[in-house]
């Protein structure tokens, strides 16, 4: 049952609270099931963050169902220039964020369910929450085979992967999140989780493709809402809880003081792509000249989002190295990022000689290399 966040008195009694105050266990004995009116994914991973830093979970579980407008989430640790489809992104208007959880990356729409399970790190449990899930499926659907995994999948009919798992263990606190596949858009989930970019040689966490399909693709009656008060109703049967989902506003500060700051920076281009893992990326590109193609090289190394090595090679016969040069020390340091990049070309435009040629060349390169961006 949905009911609006009216308790706030009880979640506060949760929170901030390290050792619990006298008569405190007898105010509060349970756990809370909430769900966010939000569709903002930085919003709702500042949630997962606030709870995470400031509730106390000792026998008070709490799970989080959240669902974002189309956004691209990456693990903590994970390459974006090597998960997704960044040109594409952007010219869908579509979000990138950066989680504070490992794991690999993942498409959200209306159409997935995310679901957070937080509890004590004593209690950290992902298996036993996955088959909380399959039987809150089960009790819509007893037809539905659907089985956890080694690796905390869910797979629907032994081969499609309906769920992935990301999880967080702090000093005493922990959760664990997944998604659930209801009804999302597969044919953008495909064409944004592909990078097509080339020659990129990087450490970071790389996803591991899998088959994917939504659960309304086997029964028609399987949508977000029915999915999540089933899940709803089995977690509070499993804790003992009251079955109430309590929505909640992720940008309330009375409910989530200093939670604001938290979304704040989740938006941030240092955090976001500042938090990339070093890497490097050797390519090369054609461009036409007098009806023949010269090959141009490219080595970049990218630390901290930012650009520590350049070296653009082209055939001195069509841009001398010493203007080649001047390129590639006007990258050194700057974003790797196509906003900056037409940025320093337009600052190289005005402080170099009026020609004409030049600056025809160094605006192909300047698109080439912002495709690789």
């Amino acid at each position: 049952m949905l009911i609006p966040f009216s308790t706030k008195n009880c979640f506060r009694l949760l929170c901030n609270l390290k050792v619990p105050a006298a008569g405190f266990k007898n105010i509060v004995k349970s756990g809370l099931i909430l769900q966010s009116i939000s569709n903002d994914v930085y919003q709702n991973l500042a949630v997962e963050d606030w709870i995470h830093d400031h509730m106390n979970l000792e026998g008070k579980p709490v799970l989080f169902l959240w669902r974002n407008s189309p956004s691209v989430v990456i693990g903590r640790h994970q390459n974006p220039w090597q998960e997704c489809n960044l040109n594409l992104m952007r010219e869908e208007g579509i979000k990138l964020a950066r989680r504070r959880s490992g794991g690999g990356t993942v498409y959200h729409d209306m159409g997935n369910i995310n679901l957070t399970f937080f509890t004590t790190k004593k209690k950290y449990d992902r298996m036993e929450n996955l088959k909380l899930v399959v039987r809150a499926l089960n009790s819509v659907q007893p037809q539905l085979d659907v089985q956890p995994t080694k690796r905390f999948d869910l797979l629907l009919d032994g081969q499609f992967k309906i769920s992935g798992t990301a999880s967080k263990i702090g000093r005493t606190t922990a959760y664990h999140h997944c998604t659930l596949l209801c009804g999302t858009d597969r044919t953008f989930l495909s064409s944004l989780l592909k990078s097509p970019y080339q020659g990129i040689r990087s450490n970071a966490t790389a996803s591991i493709p899998a088959l994917v399909k939504n659960l309304l693709e086997k029964d028609p009656t399987l949508t977000c809402e029915v999915l999540m008060n089933a899940i709803a109703a089995e977690y509070a049967a499993y804790h003992q809880i009251d079955n109430h989902i309590s929505l909640i506003n992720p940008t309330d500060e009375t409910l989530f003081p200093g939670i604001n700051s938290k979304a704040k920076e989740l938006k941030t281009w240092e955090w976001i792509y500042g938090k990339t893992p070093k890497f490097s990326i050797n390519t090369s590109f054609n461009v036409l000249y007098e009806q023949s193609h010269l090959e141009i090289k490219v080595f970049i190394d990218i630390k901290n989002g930012r650009i520590e090595i350049c070296n653009i090679e082209a055939p001195d016969h069509w841009l001398p190295m010493e203007i080649c040069d001047k390129l590639n020390s006007s990258f050194i340091g700057s974003k790797f990022c196509p906003i900056e990049t037409s940025m320093l070309i337009n600052i190289l435009h005005r402080t170099c000689p009026e020609d004409d040629e030049v600056h025809s060349k160094w605006n192909i390169l300047c698109e080439k290399i912002k495709g690789i961006m």
